[in-house]
């Protein structure tokens, strides 16, 4: 196995939610930091540790991230991180499940995840380059993100389940 550093650069850490039971959501998480040890070319075995900074997280509306961050959601104030450890990894036929356990908002529940290995390749600078694709989905309520407002048409301003997607790019640690 070797161990892996996640070119933030050219990483993303994305999510989507149900608006108004109609539209999604989308936004991001821009500060984040990972400690892979894999043999890329199979990720049965590897050793996966995220950590992601709630204060970063970005839906291109200033107001909308303030309310994220406040208490009514991810309560930053007093749980900073999000936090998943990968426990399990599983090959399905050109796919990898892996589960783990996720942390939000002080609260930690398995949560699974499609792991789809993209290729290596050598940068400009001579580098080895792999890249992963990363989708999974989670309900909110199960982590205590729990807040809601009812329409006056029916239905909830803000959707249950959160789509999580990951595109990685990694390189051997120094």
């Amino acid at each position: 196995m070797k161990k892996w550093t996640v070119d933030t650069a050219h990483s993303e850490i994305g999510f989507s939610v149900k608006h108004m039971m109609i539209s999604k959501v989308k936004g991001s998480f821009t500060s984040y930091e990972a400690t892979i040890e894999a043999n890329e070319e199979d990720l049965q075995g590897a050793l996966i540790d995220f950590k992601i900074d709630v204060d970063s997280i970005n839906t291109k509306n200033k107001d909308r991230d303030a309310h994220l961050r406040s208490a009514d959601f991810f309560d930053a104030e007093q749980f900073p991180h999000i936090t998943f450890k990968a426990n399990e990894i599983i090959k399905k036929a050109d796919k990898y499940e892996m589960t783990g356990d996720l942390t939000m908002k002080g609260v930690t529940r398995p949560a699974t995840f499609e792991v789809e290995y993209n290729g290596k390749a050598t940068d400009p600078w001579g580098s080895e380059v792999v890249a992963f694709d990363v989708e999974g989905k989670v309900n909110r309520k199960d982590f205590g993100l729990t807040w809601n407002q009812a329409l006056e048409t029916g239905g909830v301003m803000v959707g249950e389940d959160i789509k999580i997607t990951l595109a990685i790019e990694a390189k051997p640690a120094e």
